[in-house]
């Protein structure tokens, strides 16, 4: 590439934000155009469903760079703006105000959405969702009256919203169709652990529960549940899940996972798609993970760095084989705790715990079929995670016992 071309960045999101920053800092001194459809200047999302909603940060906390950044660093920035259509072999993307924007090399960072509760009553002032700066401050807004609260879906943001709600005094109950809090993610047996949490935190959980409809006429005032239960409510905050956004790839005949295949745009382990000069970073991509062997799709915050950062280098021509482990942390209550790994669904493991959960601290982990390990994660065990993913990336087997005694070292379990 030379410096006359220009790289074309869909989506002003964390993932596509780091990709401009490491093109710079890669040496990258062509142009880039990094187009985002949300008005606010380029964020990350764990400080909106962590210090925003106890109060404690304002959302500006979650910028990644004021404007005079990318001015310094001579990146054309459109806000406001949506990209309506890819034409990959006129190699332009065309804007919502129809006009259209060349590229010799075009990163897809689109992200993804909620996903929407379709029940009598979702429209109704009240119920809420969280994903943008936005709601996030319209959240801890509404926390401040101290309103009932009912969140729907037992899931990290369902959880996270559950904790900071309880922190600011409100009335918290949590409705969940599974058969307990992550189950879907962590299992019964550890999904129970937090679950546990949030009781001894006073609230209320309704497990095996589905939502019929909210109640309400001008404003949402209950949730009628499938056991024709209403629970009354001033505030309701719906986190069942996101999608990811591959409909402008799709359209532009890219490939793209079915969702029973794990959705998201089809790559490989250079975050290359199926078109030549497009790539893809950040929640919307589903990549051939070159350690585990096998597509991943990872809905986290240090994905969307990590998978940015490595778009960014083979964008450049680098060659790139993204094998990082994936990573996340909660903070709820005291508790705070890192998760590296995954764990298709469907897969049969063992569940080991090193530590006592009684007492707070402790760690867990996931062993398959081999007894190779496939995830990990500590609980309020500060410095363990580096270990964990250190036994993941060996690929060796492991003695279940060994690893449940804590008077080991993990490097020599």
């Amino acid at each position: 590439m030379t410096d006359a071309e220009q790289i074309v960045i869909v989506g002003a999101s964390l993932a596509g934000a780091t990709a401009a920053e490491e093109l710079r800092n890669d040496g990258w001194t062509g142009g880039i155009v990094l187009i985002g459809s949300e008005t606010k200047l380029p964020y990350e999302r764990p400080p909106l469903s962590k210090g925003v909603l106890l109060g404690k940060d304002q959302t500006d906390v979650a910028q990644l760079h004021d404007q005079q950044w990318y001015d310094d660093n001579t990146i054309d920035l459109r806000l406001g703006t949506t990209v309506t259509g890819i034409d990959t072999k006129a190699h332009t993307v065309t804007l919502d105000d129809g006009s259209q924007v060349s590229y010799s090399k075009l990163l897809i960072a689109t992200g993804s959405r909620v996903r929407r509760l379709d029940v009598p009553g979702a429209d109704l002032p009240g119920v809420r969702y969280l994903r943008t700066a936005e709601e996030s401050q319209a959240l801890t807004d509404a926390y401040a009256a101290k309103p009932r609260v009912v969140v729907v879906g037992a899931g990290w943001i369902g959880l996270e919203a559950a904790s900071a709600a309880r922190e600011r005094g409100c009335e918290v109950t949590v409705v969940e169709p599974q058969s307990t809090a992550l189950a879907g993610v962590l299992g019964e047996q550890v999904g129970e652990l937090f679950a546990n949490l949030h009781r001894l935190h006073g609230v209320t959980l309704k497990f095996g529960t589905g939502v019929e409809a909210f109640e309400g006429t001008d404003k949402v005032t209950g949730v009628r549940t499938s056991d024709g239960e209403v629970i009354p409510a001033e505030l309701v905050i719906v986190g069942v899940g996101v999608q990811p956004n591959t409909e402008l790839a799709a359209e532009a005949g890219i490939e793209v996972a079915t969702p029973d295949n794990g959705s998201g745009i089809v790559t490989g382990p250079d975050l290359r798609t199926s078109v030549e000069d497009v790539y893809a970073a950040g929640d919307v991509v589903r990549w051939e993970h070159p350690l585990f062997g096998r597509p991943v799709r990872v809905e986290h915050w240090q994905n969307a760095k990590d998978t940015g950062k490595s778009a960014a280098k083979a964008i450049l021509g680098q060659e790139v084989a993204h094998d990082a482990i994936p990573f996340f942390f909660t903070d709820q209550y005291d508790l705070g705790m890192e998760y590296a790994g995954d764990v298709p669904r469907g897969t049969s493991y063992q569940v080991v715990l090193r530590g006592d959960p009684a007492s707070g601290a402790y760690l867990a982990f996931w062993l398959g079929d081999d007894r190779r390990l496939l995830a990990g994660m500590h609980v309020n065990t500060w410095g363990a995670i580096d270990g964990v993913q250190d036994l993941i990336r060996s690929g060796k087997q492991l003695d279940p016992e060994r690893l449940a005694d804590s008077s080991i070292d993990l490097a020599d379990v």
